[in-house]
């Protein structure tokens, strides 16, 4: 058993068998919260010292979860963290089509074409959480939301915000039918984010790391935005920059309901 879950540490584990694994007590609490599909919790009763986190593992338990109770040596063995709390568990993977990806929900989507780093999705899965974002579509070769740095820069939002996997091609298709408006961001756009009113239903979609969108995606877009670059670096980090922007976005989603109020 404890090979198998520490195989979960690979992405080919995970997508095999449609697990992951999350550790410390913030998450666990949060995958609880979230009536996640919990598998197992994992306890280190000689690490367990957080009283409330042991009251969890009792009502857990007392649900029909359950529990693999293992000692501190073997739970630092499957650990990230240093100074590992005890608490951890393997949960199944949660995932949502584009067929379920509806207009009326939340601030927006936030779409992601080819993000490469797992803590920089983690960030936008918080941020995301953060605005009231609905979701995240994962466009064409991404990191792995399941991964552990996915898991723990999240910080728990991981089971908040719903999660799509699509080509680019799928997604395209789709939009058009979808009754969305698209806006993405490039460093050539003209319009100033701040200028552009953002209308709803909308998805916010960001280019790789790297590359950034590429003709196609900037022309399948209804409007393409900027941030200014008034230092010497000629971009921000893909995480802060969608975080910029999901911020404006919800300044004028509130500017919008007071003024109807």
């Amino acid at each position: 058993m404890i090979k198998q879950i520490r195989a979960l540490r690979q992405r080919r584990e995970r997508e095999a068998t449609g697990l992951f694994f999350i550790e410390g007590i913030r998450n666990v609490t949060e995958a609880t919260q979230a009536n996640a599909a919990i598998e197992q919790l994992i306890v280190a009763p000689e690490l367990l010292r957080s009283q409330f986190a042991q009251e969890l593992v009792v009502q857990q338990r007392q649900q029909g979860i359950t529990i693999l109770e293992v000692s501190g040596e073997v739970f630092a063995s499957l650990s990230s963290k240093d100074g590992p709390q005890g608490l951890a568990a393997v949960v199944q993977q949660q995932w949502s089509s584009l067929a379920e990806v509806r207009p009326e929900q939340g601030l927006c989507w936030i779409a992601l074409n080819a993000i490469s780093d797992p803590g920089n999705l983690g960030t936008i899965l918080r941020t995301g959480d953060a605005v009231g974002a609905t979701g995240v579509i994962l466009l064409g070769d991404c990191t792995d939301p399941y991964d552990p740095a996915t898991a723990r820069a999240s910080m728990g939002t991981l089971f908040s915000q719903r999660l799509v996997k699509a080509t680019w091609a799928e997604f395209r298709q789709w939009l058009g039918q979808s009754g969305f408006n698209l806006v993405g961001a490039a460093d050539s756009a003209s319009s100033h984010y701040r200028s552009y009113r953002y209308l709803q239903p909308l998805i916010l979609l960001m280019g790789s790391e790297r590359e950034g969108l590429d003709a196609e995606q900037q022309a399948q877009c209804q409007a393409l935005v900027s941030l200014p670059m008034r230092g010497q670096a000629d971009s921000l980090n893909l995480a802060v920059a969608t975080g910029v922007l999901l911020y404006e976005i919800l300044a004028q989603a509130d500017q919008a309901a007071a003024n109807k109020a």
